[in-house]
């Protein structure tokens, strides 16, 4: 929805700073560009660098192999409660069926 959002506003922005359809003059080379240029150029350098920041900070959430650490929290979580299940199974079925 954000990247969305962004393209639209670079879309409109790029749209408004289009020339016409007259032929433009022969500009001087020294001349500045326009403020539109200007800020559409900021906004997609602003774009480019939350990108890749958002993309580095996933590759290190990667390296830090969070997904190998969260299946062995879960498989010793199992493990830790299919052990107390049965025992209290064990003591359900003692309670219920004595032996003498």
């Amino acid at each position: 929805m954000n990247k969305l959002l962004v393209i639209t506003v670079l879309v409109a922005l790029l749209a408004l700073s289009a020339e016409s359809f007259r032929v433009p003059r022969q500009a001087a080379a020294e001349e500045e560009e326009g403020t539109l240029a200007r800020i559409t150029d900021t906004v997609k350098s602003y774009y480019e660098q939350s990108v890749n920041t958002a993309s580095n900070y996933l590759e290190s959430i990667k390296g830090m192999k969070l997904e190998e650490k969260a299946k062995n929290l879960f498989e010793e979580t199992t493990k830790a409660v299919s052990t107390y299940t049965g025992i209290l199974q064990d003591q359900l079925y003692h309670i219920f069926y004595p032996q003498n």
